[in-house]
């Protein structure tokens, strides 16, 4: 196939993230970003990576159909244009794909049907990626259009797993289960964790820790997802910037009853007005650092609430996992705050978890090992490449479709 570039497009409620990516040696050649779409105040930042040249664009951009055709103008500006012959595909990240799609998709007419169907368990989501999908395909009708799938890496999970207890035929019947998310993260860092331990994928156990706004533990066993802590929505598991994580259901009637609040107001209260932020105010941890080194209890305590429901699925998915191999940390948090790294795993020496103080002090450098030398297991630090997990699921797929080994 002479076409080696795919378009990646991560298409937010208000926002349009994209790469450029040559597969043939994994190279970036344009990386940018519209935000605030929609708002007077929208901005889009974009750069050639080849010439090294940045530009911004400020001003109004008025939806995702706007949006991206001044995307397709940038990359045009480059020489990279949505009209190449050298583009092979546009690959784009789609929140939730149910049970139905467990793995990367050419999209039509019935793949969008079903994207849309799933909007009730991802309002947030599915609405924008099927938006960026379908501006993207009016540009370019000719080319294939590909969904990567948050969910797909966590099918493989269980019934046990998977399934709440409640009456199971009402469950099938509104498809309540645990989906998870951020699954093309935990692929990419799971097989990722193992090629720095020099072993396959299929040989290895690991926990991988997605730290980021949002937050997300997995137990991977040999290249395969058997648990994960977000379920129906991303509101379950770890406690989160903004979200509150696990919580008691009952919660929810408590404060309709007693706080006469509505199904929406306590919907926002949960997404938008908990986890870190609902404890103390701010959401962004190096900012809950400094009020800690000045002494302040509201943000220490916060970051001790965080770092307790950690630990606790740290520990649970050792149980499920049984055998651990390596414990990775990634996303923003989990790659940048060894505070955080050095929190979680405090006091788990029994279970062979600890960190080298100096290792793990050490800023940026890609995937490296922070635990001691001879650990029983491995503590990692691993980039996260969602980016390139896409692009890579999607040229896999458009190269088998064409009958071509590239």
């Amino acid at each position: 196939m002479n076409a080696t570039r795919v378009l990646v497009l991560n298409s937010g409620s208000s926002s349009v993230k994209y790469q450029l990516i040559d597969m043939r040696d994994a190279s970036r050649l344009a990386v940018g970003l519209v935000e605030r779409i929609g708002e007077q105040t929208s901005r889009l930042g974009h750069t050639c990576v080849a010439s090294g040249k940045t530009r911004e664009q400020h001003g109004p951009v008025a939806d995702h159909d706007a949006a991206l055709k001044a995307v397709a103008e940038e990359l045009a500006k480059d020489g990279l244009g949505l009209d190449s012959p050298e583009l092979a595909a546009i690959g784009h990240r789609v929140v939730h794909g149910g049970m139905f799609f467990t793995e990367p998709t050419v999209i039509d007419e019935s793949v969008l049907t079903e994207i849309e169907r799933l909007i009730p368990v991802a309002p947030l989501h599915n609405p924008a990626n099927l938006t960026g999908i379908r501006t993207a395909t009016a540009l370019r009708p000719d080319l294939p259009q590909v969904a990567v799938f948050d969910t797909a890496f966590h099918t493989t999970m269980p019934e046990s797993a998977a399934r709440y207890a409640i009456e199971t035929k009402l469950a099938d019947r509104f498809r309540v289960r645990r989906y998870g998310f951020h699954g093309t993260s935990h692929a990419y860092v799971s097989r990722a964790t193992a090629k720095l331990l020099g072993r396959r994928p299929e040989d290895v156990n690991v926990i991988v820790l997605h730290l980021g706004n949002g937050a997300s533990a997995s137990a991977v066993r040999g290249g395969r997802c058997v648990d994960t802590s977000m379920g129906l929505t991303p509101l379950e598991g770890l406690v989160m910037g903004t979200r509150s994580g696990d919580l008691d259901p009952a919660v929810v009637f408590h404060l309709q009853r007693v706080a006469g609040m509505s199904m929406d107001e306590i919907d926002t209260l949960l997404n938008k007005r908990s986890g870190l932020y609902g404890l103390c105010g701010d959401n962004d941890m190096r900012e809950i650092r400094r009020r800690m080194d000045e002494g302040d209890e509201q943000a220490r305590l916060a970051f001790e609430i965080y770092v307790h429901r950690l630990k606790k699925y740290i520990g649970a998915y050792y149980a499920v996992l049984g055998r651990v191999d390596a414990v990775a940390f990634t996303a923003g948090v989990g790659e940048n705050a060894d505070f955080v790294r050095e929190a979680a795993l405090a006091g788990l020496e029994g279970l062979g978890l600890a960190v080298d103080t100096a290792r793990n002090a050490v800023r940026g450098g890609g995937a490296r090992l922070i635990s001691p030398e001879g650990a029983r297991v491995a503590v990692a630090v691993v980039p996260t490449d969602e980016e390139m997990e896409i692009a890579s699921q999607t040229y896999a797929l458009v190269g088998k479709d064409d009958g071509d080994d590239v």
